[in-house]
Order: structure tokens, then sequence, then C-alpha cells
């Protein structure tokens, strides 16, 4: 039975909000209308539907997606979750998504001697650790010229801008300005607005309003994370599509087989099967409910979704001893800008498989990567077409009961809260965003130029560039670990290879039989080393690309 924190069950009072009925299925015309939320405003506007084609048995018809589920369809497609929305009604949850903590960064990756820049939405942020180790968060810009802080250096503690040498620390406070006359007093004003951040269970979280005291018992907590003997894998990527995206993918189990086919020991595309969804809790601050597979007849694995961007799914598991054990599958989803997203991923247990023991954490990191990878082109794809269509996804998702419940839940779910975002996808509302996505260019620096403008499959210094659809720069720039490795592989690499060539040449020089033989068979050796190491490289920074066969 998965225990349920208090925190989590946190709720906001909500009102129904009752709309014009929509026309009646026999009188559905290209002009209906659907009525939606304007963002931050409890006012709507109208918006066009689509008309979908829909094949069946070879004829085509024009059927608007919502009626599908009055006919025979209503079997397998989700339909209205309650009798208010059959009706049209619409229920609304007072919420801004400023009052809210997000997810910032694990606090084992914050680097020690630089600062490092994040977003949240279209906040530009920047986060350092000072001298006394503790954590500060800022606004990622210089009151003086507006430079970004994040291309700064950390000096004595202090957040210094490198355009001007401007010092801040503590609360924003500007400490030292070179330019300033020794006799003048540093202006009130040069200062930068802060955020309040949090370290909990290794997390670091960041409340965004700066209207509202930070309410500290909406931080989450994670039961099992607690539990004597839980350990965790954990990684982070940036990812070059919508938080929203992200969180519809990571909530569907029945994509698995399909799209991950055999990328670990569980994922295989002949078990793809219906599935089993009860959704036992919905409340202004997300949903809950149990799944399994349809074979099984059992719904073993719980699921929990909380705003803003919070998705765990937990399993209870009894050895034939009675022992029970507990895994976590925890996704810390940011939304990082338009089309963008950080994701910190956790898997846990208390009891780790003996053979998951052999391999290092920079394996599962990797197979992590190569997942994301996996999934990228068609939800990069998705979030396309959801911004391009500019309608509901009511009216473009054919949402299955034995498959996509979660989704269906969670874009309902924004219905009701959309409106206090920056702008949404719902299920039956949407907000488009008010202005275009920012496009941030390279840095400067010809490994960065050259690689920027090549293909991300190839070319010169493509691990380097910053592009989301490249490994390195999505994890490995992330995380402490994986660069290390890195480094200790092209290390060796070098090591190696010189080692290698000396004992070929060696080997050359020499008369004795038996010397030439040692000596090649040790330079064969090296060699060896040095495949292994580039394969090792190659496997942490290198995409996955799916080679598509016959099945």
């Amino acid at each position: 039975m998965a225990l349920v924190n208090p925190f989590l069950l946190h709720t906001k009072t909500s009102f129904p909000l009752h709309l014009p009925s929509p026309p009646p299925s026999n009188q559905y015309s290209p002009q209906s209308q659907l009525w939606s939320l304007s963002p931050r405003s409890h006012s709507f506007k109208p918006l066009s539907l689509s008309i979908r084609k829909h094949v069946r048995c070879g004829a085509v018809a024009d059927i608007k997606a919502e009626n599908l589920v009055d006919g025979e369809d209503h079997k397998v497609l989700v339909g209205p979750s309650s009798e208010a929305e059959r009706r049209g009604e619409r229920v609304v949850a007072d919420y801004d998504w400023e009052e809210e903590w997000y997810p910032l960064y694990l606090v084992q990756n914050v680097p020690e001697d630089a600062p490092l820049g994040l977003k949240v939405f279209d906040k530009q942020l920047v986060l350092f650790k000072d001298g006394n180790d503790n954590f500060h968060c800022y606004e990622d810009r210089c009151p003086h010229r507006l430079a970004k802080l994040s291309e700064g250096q950390l000096v004595d503690g202090r957040i210094e801008c490198l355009y001007h040498g401007w010092q801040f620390e503590g609360e924003g406070k500007c400490v030292k300005i070179p330019q300033l006359p020794a006799d003048a007093k540093i202006p009130r004003s040069a200062c930068v607005k802060t955020y309040e951040v949090r370290d909990s269970q290794g997390v670091l979280w960041v409340w965004m309003s700066r209207k509202t005291p930070p309410n500290v018992s909406k931080i989450p907590w994670f039961e099992n994370f607690a539990r004597p003997g839980f350990q965790d894998v954990s990684t982070t990527h940036e990812l070059p599509y919508d938080h929203s995206i992200l969180l519809e993918n990571l909530m569907d189990p029945a994509h698995i087989p399909i799209s991950h086919d055999r990328t670990d020991w569980t994922a295989k595309r002949e078990d793809a099967q219906p599935l089993l969804f009860e959704v036992t809790e919905r409340t202004d601050r997300g949903f809950a409910g149990w799944w399994g597979k349809e074979k099984d007849g059992s719904k073993p694995n719980f699921l929990r979704f909380e705003a803003p961007c919070v998705l765990q799914n937990n399993r209870e598991i009894i050895g034939e001893n009675g022992e029970k054990s507990y895994f976590t599958g925890l996704f810390l989803c940011t939304p990082t800008g338009q089309g963008k997203s950080l994701l910190i991923v956790r898997f846990g247990t208390t009891k780790r498989s003996p053979l998951a023991k052999l391999f290092p954490k920079w394996y599962f990191h990797q197979n992590a990567s190569k997942v994301f990878e996996q999934d990228m082109g068609f939800l990069s794809s998705q979030n396309e077409i959801l911004l391009k269509e500019k309608v509901p996804t009511k009216e473009l998702y054919l949402n299955l009961k034995s498959s996509d419940t979660w989704v269906a839940e969670y874009r309902k779910w924004m219905d009701k809260v959309g409106h206090g975002m920056p702008y949404h996808f719902g299920h039956s509302t949407i907000s488009l965003p008010k202005e275009p996505a920012v496009v941030e260019h390279a840095p400067a620096g010809l490994v960065a130029g050259l690689s920027a403008s090549s293909p991300a499959k190839g070319g010169i210094g493509t691990m380097h560039a910053p592009n989301l659809a490249n490994r390195y720069f999505r994890h490995v720039i992330h995380c402490k670990g994986c660069r290390s490795v890195v480094k200790a592989f092209q290390f060796w690499k070098n090591v190696l290879s010189a080692v290698a060539v000396a004992l070929a040449a060696s080997a050359i020089l020499v008369s004795g039989r038996q010397w030439k033989a040692l000596l090649l068979v040790s330079a064969s050796l090296c060699s060896v080393g040095v495949f292994a190491c580039s394969t090792a490289i190659t496997m942490n920074t290198t995409n996955f690309i799916r080679m598509h066969r016959r099945l």
C-alpha cells in the first residue's frame, strides 16, 4: 500500500464555471466554437474546432473528435470523466504558476567553482554556492548593464559579473564596484533580485513568487526516499520539447515496449498490450491512481502527478519470505521555456538487483540518455504540431482507455489551472504563448562556432556544440560523475595510444623474436584499451540513432 504524504494532498478551493453548452452532436457544423480560458484571467475566447478525417471500414467521414465517444468507439476511447464535463461545464482552480516550488538542480551536481545559469518558464536564474556552502539564486541579470551573471565567475564566495567586475553576495547586495571612486558609496539600487531556494532530499527547489512568502509545506516529500537502505540513480537531462509533452511521455507506460524495445532487460515490443487504469484521486493539485497489465489482471503500480511538475511511479514488492521492498521512479520536470524542459530522473529502490551492482553508474546514465533520444524525434514533432494547430488536445488526440488514461487526466487538469500559467495546452482549453520563443546563440569560440553550424550527427567538435540534440550538452555538462568519467577515459585513451605507438616502434627496433612478440602483444593490448576507452567516450557523448528494420 503506497504511503501518501499530507503535503501532496494540499488543495485549493475551486469553483464551477459554467460555459455555453456545445451544440448537440447531430447539429455540429464547422462553425461551432470551443470556449477556452485566456491566460491568467477568467475571460474566455472562442477557438475554431478542427475536423478530423476518420477512417472506418474504408469509408471516410467528417467526424468531430469529441463525438467519436458517442458511438461504438466509447468502448475504447477515453470519454468524459464527470457529468459536469459531459454537460460542457468547466471547473477552474485558483492557481498561480509563480506560487510554486520548481525542481532546479541535483545538489550533488551544483558546481563548486562557477555560477550556473538556469530557467523556469521565461525567468532566467543564476544559481551558485558561496564560500560557506550556502546556495543562492538570483535573477540572471546584472543591474549595471543587464549582462548575464551566469557568464561570470565566483570570487571569494561572491558572484562577479565579467562585464565590469561588479560583485554580489547574500541577499543580492552589491559589495564591490571597481569603477566607483574611493569616497563614493555603492548605490542602494545596485542589487539583484533574489529567489528562495531549499534543499530537500538531495534536490534544490526554487520558489518563483516575489509577491508571496515561500510556502514550505508545498515542497514535495517522497516517502520512499526517506526509507532506510533506499538507493537511487539520479540523472539530469535537457530536452528540446515542452515540459507538458515530457510529462505526457513519462506517464505513458504503453509506449515503452515499442519505443524502447531491447533498450534494457525488460522492454520488448512483443510485450505491447492493453493496460488497466484506476483513477483514485482528483484534486486541484493533480491526480493519482493505480495501473497494471491487463493480462496480469492486477494494478500493482501507483502513479501520482503533483503540481506543478512532479510525477512519481511507486511499487511495493513482497518477496517470498514476506519481506517488503519499495521502488520509485521519480520525474521532476521543470519548464525552461517554449519547447524546452529540464528533467531530473531518480530511480530508487530498497532492494537493488545484484546484477545492477556490476555496472558503473555512468552506464545507467548513458542508457537513460539513450531512452530520451529514442523518444526525442516524435516528441519534438508533437510539440511543433500543437503549436501549429492551435487547438486543444481533445481535437487532435485519440486517447485509448487501455493506454492513455493518465495523459487525458493530465490535459484535463491543465483545463483547470492553465489560466494561471504563461501558456498551456489543455484537453478542452488552450492559451498560446504571448511572445515567440527566444533562440539563444552559441557561445564564442572556434570549436563552438564550427560545431554549432554543423549537423548534430557529425562534423567538427559536435560533442561541444550547445545543441539540445547533442547528448553532451543535454546530460554530461549537468553531471559531475559523467564529466569526470569522460575526462578519465580521454586521459587513458591518450596514454594508451602513446604507449601502443612506443611499443610498436620498439618491436621494430629489437632483433629478438621473443621480444618482438612480447612488445607486439603488449601494443595490441594497449590498442584494445584505446578501443575500450573510445567506446566508453562514445557511449557517454554520442546520440542514439534509430535504425528501422523489418520485423
